[in-house]
């Protein structure tokens, strides 16, 4: 592994950290205190090939990997931690998984639309009595002859009521367990039976539409089946290994955010005839922000690196997601108190980083499922995968 970036992984993230300061940042403070999800915003990023990475160029990929994802997700969650989320919805959730399960048609229907903001992506699998144990999940997919009836209810769904195509996760032979839940690939929008609600009342990532899903008798066609029938729970567990490290990508790019903001301040505050930034204790403060991020930075590229060369990798994954989001929190708590009490105050953006970092914590497996994955390969109990 080399640790400098490449002259286009520089281009790559030039124009990712251009396009969050001249696109996304003008707006975001509306959009933020709007809950505004701007799909014009979405397609530019498809354009640009944000969604394309660690993707068969015949689908529409652009020739890069997973590092290049995490370079250009980090520079955009560093302004604004919910414009993250789509290279988990574009790029990293269902265009990665489908290309590694689907069907030559499934492939070539589906990656094109996600890759270039056309179609808005989505996964769903959390319920609300269902969170980190997964296999517990009582949505269910029920074999009509003809077509698949979906019953049952998600919760906390990224992209839920803006979603077009994307992956649900239900049990096909709930008397199999873990093996008898399957993947299918299904359109919210077009099918009967399906409802969709938003959920605005969110701590943080308020550009980033969430909500649940409902499904009453919805009838599905049979070929909606991603991979083979009961291999849901592998397909789930891959996809989650790839959407934690863009998560970790986005811990990266909010610390950075946090950093970056607090130096800025302490640089420009002054108290008792001088800068704060020359005070001892926020010095300290701003030593083990600026440790802990270089650290996670390591963590976060090296995982990426393994994934680009097809090496086992669940381990560092984990280790890399439960450090950067760790990490992120601790970034944006110590600088909301570098802000003082402005830092409380929504004219700056230390709250939002705050309110954003505390998310990385809970989705795609949160941080005490990735110990209990972290412990369980270093125990011997588990093979990295």
């Amino acid at each position: 592994m080399h640790f400098g970036l490449t002259e286009e992984q520089q281009m790559m993230q030039d124009v990712a950290r251009n396009f969050a300061e001249n696109e996304i940042l003008p707006d975001l403070e509306d959009d933020e205190a709007n809950h505004r999800f701007r799909p014009e915003l979405l397609k530019k990023m498809g354009e640009l090939s944000f969604f394309a990475c660690a993707l068969p160029e015949e689908y529409g990929g652009n020739g890069f990997g997973y590092l290049e994802s995490v370079i250009l997700a980090e520079q955009i969650a560093k302004v604004s931690g919910s414009w993250r989320v789509p290279f988990n919805m574009q790029n990293l959730g269902p265009p990665i998984t489908v290309a590694k399960f689907g069907n030559e048609e499934q492939k070539r229907r589906f990656i094109p639309g996600w890759t270039s903001g056309e179609t808005i992506g989505f996964f769903a699998m959390t319920e609300p009595n269902t969170g980190s144990d997964v296999a517990s999940m009582g949505t269910t997919a029920s074999d009509r002859g003809d077509h698949w009836e979906l019953n049952g209810q998600k919760m906390w769904i990224s992209n839920a009521h803006v979603g077009d195509w994307g992956l649900l996760y239900a049990f096909t032979d709930k008397s199999q367990k873990h093996k008898g839940m399957s993947c299918f690939i299904i359109n919210l929008k077009e099918t009967e039976g399906i409802t969709t609600t938003a959920i605005e009342s969110k701590l943080g990532l308020h550009c980033a539409p969430t909500g649940e899903i409902v499904f009453d008798g919805a009838k599905i066609p049979k070929d909606s089946v991603l991979g083979e029938v009961g291999q849901g729970f592998q397909i789930c567990m891959w996809q989650l290994n790839n959407t934690r490290i863009g998560c970790a990508a986005g811990a990266l790019g909010i610390a950075g955010g946090a950093v970056a903001a607090a130096i800025d301040y302490a640089n420009t505050r002054t108290q008792f005839g001088q800068k704060i930034g020359a005070y001892q204790m926020v010095q300290a403060q701003i030593a083990d922000m600026v440790a802990e991020h270089e650290a996670a930075r390591l963590l976060v590229y090296r995982a990426a690196w393994l994934k680009d060369q097809g090496l086992p990798n669940q381990f560092e994954t984990s280790i890399a997601k439960l450090f950067a989001s760790e990490a992120a929190v601790h970034a944006a708590s110590e600088g909301m108190k570098i802000f003082g009490s402005y830092g409380y105050s929504t004219e700056y953006p230390a709250q939002r980083f705050l309110r954003d970092a505390h998310s990385l914590r809970v989705v795609e497996g949160t941080s005490n499922i990735q110990k209990l994955i972290i412990s369980g390969i270093s125990l011997g109990d588990k093979e990295n995968r």
